[in-house]
């Protein structure tokens, strides 16, 4: 027991040496706070994107010549996808809560006789709104189409009722804020674990670390809590942001959403201590973590949807903490999901963080060897 509040007390102290050497110099608690600080508020005004694939779900409870032809002209463009096709209401809500859907059409039963007749015929469309900008784009195409649907036939018209859920006024800041709270904490996260261990080489306090009682393991660990530790307030600084300046709404289990960001900042700490274990030097580091930021912000969804990207880098993406780190955070804050629903969104993030923490330990003790 005693050696074991022995080793707890070392690999405290490593833990606060390692805090004092990140927030000591005021220059680098100016760092680990401005960047969160401005690029949220920079993404929160500005950042806007769009798609190009509309995967939708028909409910045609008219089944007719007029939904037959309606239905037709909305596969024939090539941007929207046909995902399902439903018997029921209830099913609405099982295809755009599971992401199968980015919006469902629900014509009515009375929808050929009210054309007929000449009398206005309501098209309903509900939207998942959790993406703002994809949802208007494809509301609007929908429209465009209905109105040259409209213009082919005389004396009667379709009517477009749109609904959104999840977002209900389509603005475009609901979709890119909760995604920003993985994903801005992700790089200073990245940053500060690749430079542990190369900044230890450079102030020449590598073999000072090396005779201490510490074993390879408990230095790892070590090093990594501090950055786990900086990725969380930084995420928790997004957080607040988000929901008390930009005044988003949460829907979901503040606990849930801060259990994946933990998961997912250690398998991004995993990577940047494996980046740490490789590199000579500091410089060295800084140049691995800015080559692989990038593509992990770009195969993660946060600019373009991940259905859109090549087959190739859709399985690609499965190697990316990120992807599932984001749709974790945007599912439980916009959707309210339960952990049942993004249960699928760990597996990957604690496959990457299996892979990577060990990976980061075995190079730690080839270097020390």
């Amino acid at each position: 027991m005693s050696a074991f509040l022995a080793t707890l007390t070392r690999l405290g102290a490593l833990i606060r040496k390692e805090l004092l050497a990140i927030i000591k110099d005021p220059a680098n608690r100016v760092l680990l706070l401005a960047p969160a600080l401005v690029q949220a508020m920079l993404f929160g005004y500005g950042a806007t994107y769009d798609l190009t694939n509309v995967p939708y779900a028909v409910l045609d409870q008219s089944r007719n010549e007029a939904s037959t032809q309606l239905l037709a002209r909305l596969d024939g463009t090539g941007v929207f996808k046909r995902a399902a096709t439903l018997d029921s209401p209830r099913q609405i809500a099982e295809v755009i809560d599971a992401g199968d859907a980015l919006l469902v059409l629900s014509i009515p039963p009375d929808f050929e006789s009210r054309l007929a007749a000449g009398l206005q015929a309501p098209l309903q469309v509900i939207l998942d709104a959790r993406n703002s900008l994809t949802a208007s784009s494809a509301a609007a195409y929908v429209g465009s189409i209905v109105a040259d649907y409209n213009r082919s036939r005389a004396g009667s018209s379709v009517t477009l009722v749109r609904r959104a859920w999840f977002n209900p006024n389509l603005e475009s800041r609901w979709n890119i804020m909760p995604g920003l709270i993985a994903t801005l904490s992700m790089v200073q996260t990245l940053l500060l674990a690749a430079l542990s261990v190369a900044r230890e080489r450079e102030q020449g306090t590598f073999d000072q670390l090396l005779v201490t009682p510490l074993t390879p393991m408990l230095i790892l660990i070590g090093k990594a809590v501090p950055s786990m530790l900086v990725g969380l307030v930084q995420s928790t600084i997004i957080f607040l942001i988000v929901r008390f300046w930009f005044q988003i709404p949460m829907n979901g289990s503040l606990l849930l959403m801060y259990l994946g960001l933990l998961t997912f900042t250690g398998a991004t700490v995993g990577m940047g201590l494996s980046i740490s274990a490789l590199s000579l030097t500091m410089q060295q580091a800084m140049l691995y973590t800015f080559m692989l930021v990038m593509p992990l912000v770009l195969l993660s969804g946060l600019i373009t949807p991940v259905r859109n990207m090549p087959q190739m880098l859709q399985v690609a993406t499965y190697a990316n903490p990120l992807r599932f780190g984001l749709d974790i955070v945007r599912r439980v804050y916009l959707e309210g999901a339960g952990p049942n629903a993004v249960a699928s969104d760990f597996v990957p993030v604690l496959a990457v963080a299996a892979v990577t923490l060990p990976l980061a330990a075995w190079l730690f003790r080839n270097r020390l060897s």
